[in-house]
C-alpha cells in the first residue's frame, strides 16, 4: 500500500487507466488509525450480534416470537459488522474500489437489502408488541413462532423484490449517463424523484408505521398502569395477570427504545441526503447509521437481564455442559 505526504503528486487509484478516480491522500500514521479504529469497530459489533444469534438459538427459554425478530436483527447487524463495514471502511479511507463491478453490483444490493430487512424487522417487532399489550387474548393465537417466522421470510421477499428491482434499474441508468463518474467508484446516481419514492417505501411509510403503533402501545400501557395501580393500592401481591401486564408493558418499552435508536441513527442521514451534497457530512452520518448496529446488543444488555447470563454462560463455556440450553434464565419478575 502507498503512503502519500502532501508534497508527493497525485496518485490514481488505477493509474494505467485514464479515467481512474484520484486515490486519498494520507500520511502513514492516518492510515494506521483508520483502519486500527474500523477494524475493532467491526469485530465489536460482530462480538457482540453473535452473542445475541448464539443466546437466541441456544436457550430452548428464548425461543418466542418477539425473540425470533431479534435474532433476524441481529444477523442482520452481524452481517453489517462483517461485510459492510470493512468494506466502507476501506472505500472511505482510500476513496477508491478495488473490488470489481461484478462485487460492485452484489455489494449494493446486499447494503440496500441488509438496511431494508433491518427496518422491515422492526415494524414487525411494533407488530408484536402492539397485538401483546393491546390484544393480550389474541396474541397466543396469532403470533406464533411459525407465524412470526413467515412473515419475516414475506417481508425479506417483497423488500428484495423491490431492492433488486431499484438496483438495476438505477445501474443502467447510470451506464447510460455516465458524467461525473470515474473508474474505481461503486455507487448509484439516483434522480431526485428515485430518492423520494425509495425514501417514502423503505423509510417514511414502515417509520409512520411503527411511530403510529408505539403511541398506541404507551397510551395503552399508560391507562393499564393507572388501573393496576388502582386495584394494587392496598394489597400485598400481584396477581399473574399483573405482572405478566407488566411484563409485556417492560418488553414494550424496551422495543421501542431500540426503534428510537435506530430512527436517531438514521433520519439525520436520510435528511442530509435530501438536502446536503456535502460527501463528508453525508459520510460521517452514514457511519453513524453503520454504528446502529453495534449499539442494539448494548440496549439488550442494559434492558435485558437475560442477556446478561446468557452472555456469561457463552463466554464461559457453560453452553457445552450437558441440557444447558435448558437451563433457566429467568426469574420470576423477568421477561
Amino acid at each position: 500500500m502507498a503512503y502519500e505526504t502532501e508534497h508527493q503528486e497525485t496518485q490514481y487509484c488505477f493509474p494505467n487507466i485514464n479515467s481512474s478516480c484520484v486515490k486519498g491522500r494520507r500520511y502513514r500514521h492516518e492510515y494506521i488509525i483508520m483502519y486500527v479504529f474500523f477494524s475493532l469497530l467491526s469485530a465489536w459489533t460482530v462480538f457482540l450480534n453473535l452473542l445475541v444469534i448464539i443466546s437466541i438459538s441456544h436457550f430452548k427459554k428464548l425461543h418466542t416470537p418477539t425473540n425470533m425478530i431479534i435474532l433476524f436483527l441481529a444477523v442482520n447487524d452481524l452481517l453489517i459488522g462483517l461485510i459492510v463495514l470493512p468494506v466502507e471502511a476501506i472505500r472511505l479511507i482510500e476513496r477508491c474500489w478495488y473490488f470489481g463491478e461484478t462485487f460492485c453490483f452484489l455489494y449494493l444490493i446486499l447494503i440496500v437489502l441488509i438496511f431494508s430487512a433491518s427496518l422491515s424487522y422492526l415494524v414487525l417487532i411494533a407488530v408484536d408488541r402492539y397485538v401483546a399489550v393491546c390484544h393480550p387474548l389474541l396474541y397466543p393465537q396469532k403470533i406464533t413462532i411459525t407465524n412470526m417466522l413467515k412473515s419475516i421470510c414475506l417481508s425479506w421477499v417483497c423488500y428484495s423484490a423491490y431492492n433488486i428491482a431499484f438496483v438495476i434499474n438505477n445501474r443502467n441508468l447510470n451506464s447510460s449517463q455516465k458524467t461525473d463518474v470515474c473508474y474505481g467508484q461503486c455507487l448509484i446516481m439516483m434522480s431526485f424523484s428515485w430518492t423520494i419514492i425509495d425514501l417514502s417505501i423503505c423509510f417514511i411509510f414502515p417509520c409512520l408505521i411503527m411511530i403510529t403503533l408505539y403511541l398506541r402501545i404507551f397510551y395503552v400501557v399508560h391507562q393499564q398502569v393507572k388501573v393496576i395501580n388502582s386495584l394494587m393500592k392496598g394489597a400485598k401481591c400481584e396477581t399473574e395477570g399483573s405482572v405478566k401486564r407488566k411484563s409485556e408493558s417492560k418488553a414494550a418499552l424496551t422495543l421501542g427504545i431500540i426503534v428510537s435508536v435506530y430512527l436517531l441513527c438514521y433520519i439525520p442521514y436520510y435528511i442530509c441526503t435530501l438536502l446536503v451534497s456535502s460527501s463528508t457530512t453525508i459520510n460521517v452520518l452514514m457511519w453513524n447509521v453503520h454504528a446502529n448496529s453495534g449499539l442494539n446488543p448494548l440496549v439488550y444488555a442494559i434492558f435485558y437481564p437475560w442477556f446478561k447470563k446468557t452472555a456469561k454462560l457463552i463466554l464461559t463455556l457453560k453452553i457445552f455442559q450437558p441440557a444447558s440450553s435448558l437451563i433457566n434464565i429467568f426469574t420470576e419478575n423477568e421477561l
